[in-house]
């Protein structure tokens, strides 16, 4: 073969071979996984940093093969529309977002971006389709708040049996309000006390709605949790210790904050599972396929600490029912 064609040959082999070797230098890109908090972080840190613990958990490393985008701004429950916008504009790949209000604002900010939310009924408020075969773009895990609510009021009497009217704090605009309701007021008919409800939009409102409480009459009290009644936890806390009322909540968080009971699943480990979604949606799964999960053990924790404050005698087969009793 002649020199002149030998040369040719070698320059068609790099023109072709040259864009293949430069793509395969080029670094893989790093997926990035959009948070969208419903209140400030230093309120949830600890289940922010379970969800890091799921990813780590999976292989994952913050800064080599995952980035997290965290919010610019603080927090407001207002501001959420823009907060969504903002990480559609930075296209993630996947908005985590943390309750029904944080998934509302990133479902209308996107109808593709794939969605993974922990939140209570996602199904009556109107987020999914349904648990098994979800729709759309959102999927992960449900709290299954609603159908607890009657749990807890029963949990309640049977410490406080004598108690006949229980205040009912509430955020009268949280979407996960009515399902919660009914439930409680269906149980509350069985039980035969009389429901206050308290409503609070605001912080504002906590020094006014525990007054009416006590002006009531109310003998305890029971939280429909959502966002903002879980930001401001440990007022709350204090303000039922003040007011000397036995209370449940929904969560654990108050319970480590000195409230008295807790029945739901642990947060925590919802944050470290919807990792889990993460994963699957990286690695091509389509959220409308991935079924909502459902919680399988439910966490039931005790204050006797806060019970003792309250001059109040726990029952004996409350605490052996218990899966923590702080002491």
């Amino acid at each position: 073969m002649s020199l002149n064609k030998l040369c040719g040959l070698s320059l068609a082999l790099g023109l072709l071979l040259g864009p293949l070797a430069a793509e395969a230098q080029q670094p893989a890109r790093v997926p990035r996984i959009g948070i969208l908090p419903p209140g400030p972080i230093s309120e949830r840190v600890h289940l922010w940093e379970a969800f890091r613990q799921g990813l780590r958990d999976l292989g994952y490393v913050e800064g080599q093969n995952i980035t997290l985008v965290f919010p610019s701004a603080e927090v407001r429950p207002e501001r959420l529309p823009h907060l969504a916008a903002e990480l559609v504009n930075l296209k993630v790949d996947v908005i985590v977002a943390a309750t029904t209000v944080a998934v509302q604002a990133a479902a209308e900010a996107s109808k593709e971006i794939p969605i993974v939310m922990p939140v209570a009924a996602p199904v009556e408020t109107g987020l999914v389709a349904s648990l098994a075969r979800p729709g759309g773009n959102i999927t992960g895990l449900t709290l299954m708040a609603s159908e607890l609510s009657g749990k807890r009021l029963e949990l309640l009497k049977t410490v406080v049996p004598r108690v006949s009217r229980i205040a009912l704090l509430l955020n009268p605009a949280a979407a996960v309000v009515p399902a919660q309701m009914k439930e409680t007021e269906v149980a509350a008919r069985v039980l035969g006390v009389q429901l206050q409800p308290l409503e609070v939009r605001g912080p504002d409102d906590l020094e006014r709605v525990f007054q009416a409480a006590i002006k009531g009459r109310a003998g305890a009290l029971i939280t429909v949790d959502d966002a903002l009644i879980f930001t401001h936890r440990t007022r709350i806390v204090n303000l039922a210790a003040k007011s000397r009322l036995p209370a449940i909540y929904g969560f654990r968080e108050f319970v480590d904050a000195g409230g008295l009971m807790s029945y739901a699943p642990n947060l925590a480990d919802m944050y470290h599972r919807a990792a889990t979604y993460v994963d699957k949606i990286l690695k091509g799964a389509k959220p409308a396929d991935l079924p909502i999960e459902q919680p399988t053990k439910f966490e039931f924790v005790v204050n006797l600490k806060t019970a003792r404050a309250l001059r109040l005698t726990i029952p004996q087969s409350i605490l052996l029912r218990a899966d923590q009793v702080i002491q």
